[in-house]
């Protein structure tokens, strides 16, 4: 992997916009490591599971066998809805987004997850609901995949949309096609 190839793969991620930056998801850091690696390997390995906790490790590998970066998340099963059927894949996807990221891939806007972001301020109780911009950018992400807005969050208004729950949304809608019209 070399500047240029990295250079042109951050180039082509796709971002979504959270407090005023741009974060790559992680579907869109791995899509650049592929087409910079496409032989490449994404290793993640459990570190620690007990009492509803588990600490997990990424390792990013070129073609050639070296080790080019590791990452680790650790997720708490209570520490969201989605979390509470998904903690051990959602702790592996920020593991290997943070892998990718220390590898340089999708780093241009900022290293964290927008999972992470919103989850630290969550937790940070400074920020209780998402602003009137990430309101517009989750309501455009919906339409675009001609979803509506009620049913996506299950009857919340988006005034009452946490950090939280803004994260979980843009990480499935991120999974799905948009719509053509």
């Amino acid at each position: 992997m070399n500047y240029e190839q990295l250079k042109k793969a951050n180039e082509s991620l796709k971002t979504i916009e959270f407090k005023g930056k741009g974060y790559a998801q992680v579907n869109e850091r791995v899509k650049a490591f592929r087409m910079i690696c496409p032989n490449g390997a994404i290793t993640t390995e459990i570190i620690s599971l007990e009492d509803g906790v588990v600490t997990m490790k990424s390792t990013i590998i070129d073609e050639d066998g070296t080790i080019l970066a590791t990452g680790y998340a650790q997720e708490k099963e209570s520490a969201s809805y989605i979390n509470k059927t998904s903690f051990i894949e959602n702790c592996e996807t920020s593991a290997v987004g943070r892998a990718l990221g220390f590898a340089g891939i999708g780093i241009d806007g900022s290293m964290c997850s927008a999972d992470e972001l919103a989850n630290a301020l969550n937790n940070q109780g400074k920020a209780e609901y998402i602003t009137k911009k990430e309101q517009a950018i989750l309501t455009s992400m919906i339409q675009k995949r001609g979803l509506n807005v009620e049913n996506v969050l299950n009857g919340t208004p988006l005034e009452k949309v946490t950090p939280t729950m803004f994260a979980d949304a843009t990480k499935r809608l991120s999974k799905l096609p948009e719509v053509t019209e």
